[in-house]
């Protein structure tokens, strides 16, 4: 399994090498000697969550307030279009935001630290998206800011079919910093 580095340090993306034959392919999806020669601590993902969404559907962007939570997070099946944005105030890559297209062919792997926005586009008929957490949810420490602010430009590749109440009501980009002190 491969490291690769970001623009951002401290986000990584985690490429194994599917094994392939003629049944399909064989794949690991977690080694704990990799995330620990990475400076994570594997020891420290407390839950695993799955969802399921449809084409075009847009989870995010969600964050957490106070400690946040740090998150590995795969495409089990099918593809999309995950989203990484720093929203460490003190960071000096605040803002700068990484797309990735995972899916279960490649089978990469994103780490997302504490501090970051994260979303996802379905891009495929049905997939299934996979967040291994560092925390255990806290829904007051909630937070989420528009899939379509203007002034961050996410590159939604497909059009948006759905979206929830939460993130078509959820504040914007420039909230977001007006209210941690930028």
């Amino acid at each position: 399994m491969k490291i690769i580095e970001t623009s951002i340090p401290g986000l990584l993306v985690f490429e194994p090498t599917p094994h392939r034959d003629e049944r399909g392919y064989f794949t690991r999806t977690f080694d704990v000697e990799v995330v620990a020669s990475a400076g994570i601590d594997p020891t420290g993902f407390k839950q695993e969550n799955q969802s399921r969404s449809y084409q075009g559907v847009v989870r995010g962007l969600h964050g957490r307030s106070n400690k946040g939570e740090a998150k590995l997070v795969r495409c089990a099946h099918g593809a999309v279009l995950d989203v990484a944005i720093d929203a460490r105030p003190d960071s000096p890559t605040f803002g700068r935001m990484e797309t990735f297209l995972l899916d279960d062919q490649l089978c990469r792997q994103v780490y997302i630290p504490r501090g970051f926005l994260h979303g996802y586009q379905a891009l495929t008929s049905m997939t299934d998206f996979v967040y291994r957490m560092d925390d255990f949810y806290g829904p007051t420490e909630d937070l989420t800011v528009r899939y379509d602010d203007p002034e961050l430009a996410v590159p939604w590749p497909a059009p948006v079919t759905i979206v929830s109440e939460r993130d078509r009501n959820a504040m914007s980009w420039a909230q977001y910093r007006a209210g941690v002190g930028r």
